[in-house]
């Protein structure tokens, strides 16, 4: 191969051209380029770090942060050519900034500095404010449950265990059984939030900065709670970006059972709730159906969200301390990760509030064998230990498919057999509101306790 001068900013130590393929293979500027808002902030701060220090001058820097404002106007305005020799984000954006301002002035702007740790400041600043978004969107989709739950309170259906019918629950205890399991993962997003939120800038490539750059200036100008205590881990460590895929994984798996629940609710077998138009779609066959694509979607999202993170997860798995170029393939998995978990929440959010119930349909759907636990309870309420009144329900149930009738039709006299413990007053458990509402015991599917579970939720949510 020939010799031939560089213009990379690791182009000194070599004489070779390199491969062209190598060149495409090598490059990341298709997908980093979403960085560059991040990238020219911390450009920013760091050529302040260097004048406060004496690297550079205050008209050297003034230059720096005029030019580097210049750049991010391009790429706002959609104007930024990216050439073929940008290898990066970092390396278009330095090219760029030289063509501005000089050479010599742009050239300063990297001392000290590695790609390693301007990286990792891109990239947490990227996701501190991707957290940001993702929070609201949490934030919307448990508002449209609240408020869905609120407003049918007074709904009753079928819960059930194992796909079977198995006891009377409010339809809001449904829908409030996914808004507290959401806000939990708020909660835990936030939390994930303070450890992004820590300044790698001034790590240097592994070893430090040598120029005593003050990291705590720089941590107070770009909004990061505290700076990292150790170069190698700041530059090598990805664990931040693995909780993030990790959380975005158990949020999907969540949101696949709600669209799992969702689909079966919705079909003709069901039929207690229907989706709107908007998030519906037909078949290019046959005429007569509404397809539930947007709850399959989110089912299917969950499957190519956990993959990504699955597949990040063995990349970190074997490496070596410090950074190695394998990192480079955590944002495209940070990137569709954060991309598909704020689609499948906007998605969740618009269904949820655009759906709409028959209430008479999930009134019908109640059966009275599904009170067989509301005699068990009535017999504990005469003094009967449970494991026996529970033995004792189980023979009414039989009696009445013995019988081929509903328990309620079972002659008094009859229930008597069963036990004495059986009297005038057992016509009360044949109600499904009262089998409802002896559930006041907070968590519980009664009226005041749903009530009391949207106001928690509401008062612990965060929203800003």
């Amino acid at each position: 191969m020939s010799s031939q001068k560089h213009n990379k900013l690791w182009g000194g130590r070599f004489d070779g051209r390199t491969d062209q393929l190598m060149e495409s293979f090598n490059a990341s500027i298709s997908y980093d380029k979403r960085l560059w808002k991040a990238d020219i902030a911390g450009s920013k701060v760091y050529s302040l770090a260097l004048s406060k220090c004496g690297l550079i001058s205050e008209h050297e820097q003034l230059a720096i942060h005029d030019g580097l404002s210049k750049v991010g106007e391009e790429w706002s305005e959609g104007t930024f050519q990216i050439i073929e020799s940008d290898e990066d984000i970092h390396t278009a954006n330095e090219r760029r900034l030289s063509e501005v301002i000089g050479a010599n002035i742009a050239g300063k702007l990297h001392t000290g500095r590695s790609r390693n740790d301007q990286v990792a400041v891109d990239t947490r600043l990227w996701l501190r404010d991707e957290i940001d978004k993702i929070s609201k969107h949490v934030a919307t989709l448990i508002n449209n449950i609240t408020n869905r739950a609120e407003k049918d309170v007074d709904v009753l259906f079928p819960g059930y265990t194992h796909m079977q019918r198995a006891q009377p629950i409010r339809w809001s205890h449904w829908l409030m059984s996914y808004a507290v399991n959401f806000l939990r993962q708020q909660n835990k997003l936030q939390e994930i939030r303070k450890r992004v939120n820590i300044l790698p800038l001034g790590s240097g490539a592994l070893a430090g900065n040598p120029f005593n750059v003050d990291r705590e200036l720089m941590a107070k100008e770009l909004g990061f709670d505290e700076i990292s205590w150790n170069s190698l881990d700041a530059t090598g460590g990805r664990d931040y970006i693995a909780e993030v895929l990790f959380w975005a994984s158990q949020v999907s798996c969540t949101l696949s059972r709600l669209a799992e629940d969702l689909i079966l609710y919705s079909t003709k077998e069901f039929a207690f709730v229907t989706l709107s138009d908007a998030y519906s779609t037909g078949s290019s066959l046959m005429p007569q159906k509404k397809n539930p694509d947007s709850l399959e979607l989110i089912r299917g999202k969950a499957g190519t969200i956990i993959g990504k993170c699955t597949g990040f997860m063995v990349t970190i798995k074997g490496l070596p301390s410090t950074y190695n170029k394998d990192l480079q393939e955590d944002k495209i998995a940070l990137f569709e990760v954060c991309d598909a978990i704020s689609a499948v929440l906007q998605i969740s959010a618009g269904v949820i509030e655009t759906l709409s119930i028959d209430s008479d349909q999930m009134k019908k759907a109640l059966s009275l064998g599904m009170l067989a636990t509301d005699v068990a309870y009535y017999l504990v309420r005469k003094g009967v230990p449970f494991r026996e009144a529970h033995s004792l329900s189980g023979m009414v149930v039989k009696k009445a498919e013995t019988d081929h009738c509903e328990m309620n039709e079972i002659p008094l006299t009859d229930l008597k057999t069963i036990s004495e413990h059986f009297d005038e007053d057992v016509v009360g458990v044949w109600n499904f509101e009262n089998s409802v509402e002896q559930y006041q015991a907070p968590g519980g599917t009664s009226k005041s306790s749903v009530l009391d579970q949207i106001a928690k939720v509401r008062q612990n949510l965060v929203t800003h």
